[in-house]
Parts: C-alpha cells; structure tokens; sequence
C-alpha cells in the first residue's frame, strides 16, 4: 500500500503507478523498473507484504483449494480501495514502525493470512493468481530478451525468468541468436546505444545505466572498442 508519494513500475508490456491509499499486486518473477517519488506535503512511504509461496499452499491447503491451470491474466493489478483494506493496512503500521518487537514475529503470519483473505474478498478473481502453483513453462525467448536485454541481471536470472536451467537458457539462446548470452547482451546494448545517440541525440551519460552498464567509463570503453570512436563523437 501506498502511505506517501508516489510508486511507479515500468515493465517491458506495461506502466503502472500509485499514490497515497492505492495497492498494487505485483506479481514475482519480472523485470522492472521501479521510481519512488516524494510527493509535495508528504514523505514517500509504501507498506510492503511479501506472499511467499509456501505460505500460500498452507492456506490453499488450509481452505482447499485445488490445483488451478497456470495463470495467464495481469501480472500487476491496482487493487480497489475499501474501508476492510484501509482499515488492515492502518493496522499493521505498528509491525512496521516496531519490527524489533517479538510480538511482529509471533503475529506477522496472521497478519499476513488476513491480507490473502481480504485481498480475495476484494478480488476474488485473484485466487487464480495467488494459487498458481505451476512449474514455469518455457517463454518465447527470442521475444523476452529484444524486450528486456537492457535490465543490468545476472544471465542466470534471464534463465530462470524464462523457465530454463542456465544450462538449457544458453543451449536455446545458441539456437535463437547464434552467440553465447553475454556477447550478445553487449551487443544489443551497444547498438541500442549508438541508434539512441544518432537519431535521438541522447547523452551517454543519460543512457548508460537505462541499458545496464554498471558504469560511464565501461560504456564507453566497450563503444570505442566496438565503433572506434567514443560514444560523445558520434553526437551532432
């Protein structure tokens, strides 16, 4: 939940964002882009409740809830407000502000386990998302990556992003790309790069940690080395 300021994620599909009393469900295993803004007259603060998945299949077990077909709708849902979900998000704000309590320890599942249910109560829509249980299947990797190379992540979370040991990722990415991942990760990049500085007039120092170079002076030993002139030579 949004206490203060604004939240703002930015996918490879998707934009979304919220501010003070808004909730967002994001679902795990996406890349993003995340902007916390402090907004005029008010801290940012969010509240965040982590559902782990084991927590989840006691409480599938725990109501009964059988095996569900992998869930293909909306990876991140605004939820809509209510007094149930106001209320709740007020009282877990102690928790927060105390976390070296034992209590926070002893009550947090609980707390956690009312949020599953109002959520539901909310949404009820939503139990298919929370209840998927499935093995990730293989995506379309050819797709994935020309929509999120740019994300500065280990290969081995590529891999597991699109459901595949690190050892199947790189055997499929030979097929697709005809390269091993990281040398086509810095190509992409740099190409991206050098297409943003002709057409668009980009800096680089604006757009070196958009296309996941840790550093200036790495972009740009990798672009003179790639196109024989640094990347401010190429500026009109």
């Amino acid at each position: 939940m949004q206490a203060g300021g604004r939240f703002s994620l930015k996918t490879a599909s998707e934009s979304i964002s919220m501010e003070r009393g808004q909730m967002l469900l994001i679902r795990k295993n996406q890349l993003g882009e995340i902007t916390k803004m402090p907004l005029e007259g008010e801290d940012y603060q969010t509240v965040v409740i982590r559902l782990e998945e084991a927590f989840l299949r006691a409480i599938a077990l725990e109501e009964q809830i059988g095996p569900r077909q992998k869930y293909r709708g909306p990876a991140n849902i605004l939820i809509p407000g209510n007094d149930f979900m106001r209320a709740f998000f007020q009282s877990i704000l102690p928790y927060v502000h105390h976390p070296e309590e034992s209590i926070t320890r002893t009550l947090g599942m609980l707390k956690v386990k009312e949020a599953v249910h109002l959520l539901l109560y909310t949404l009820p829509g939503l139990e298919a998302l929370l209840f998927d249980f499935s093995e990730p299947y293989k995506m379309d990797l050819e797709k994935f990556m020309l929509s999120n190379f740019h994300y500065n992540v280990p290969v081995e979370k590529f891999a597991q992003l699109t459901g595949r040991s690190l050892a199947g990722f790189k055997r499929d990415f030979q097929k697709v790309f005809g390269m091993a991942p990281r040398h086509w990760l810095q190509e992409r990049r740099l190409a991206e790069a050098r297409h943003l500085i002709e057409t668009k007039n980009r800096k680089p120092s604006a757009i070196y940690l958009d296309l996941g170079f840790e550093s200036l002076s790495h972009f740009s030993h990798a672009f003179k080395k790639k196109f024989g002139k640094a990347p401010t030579e190429w500026l009109v």
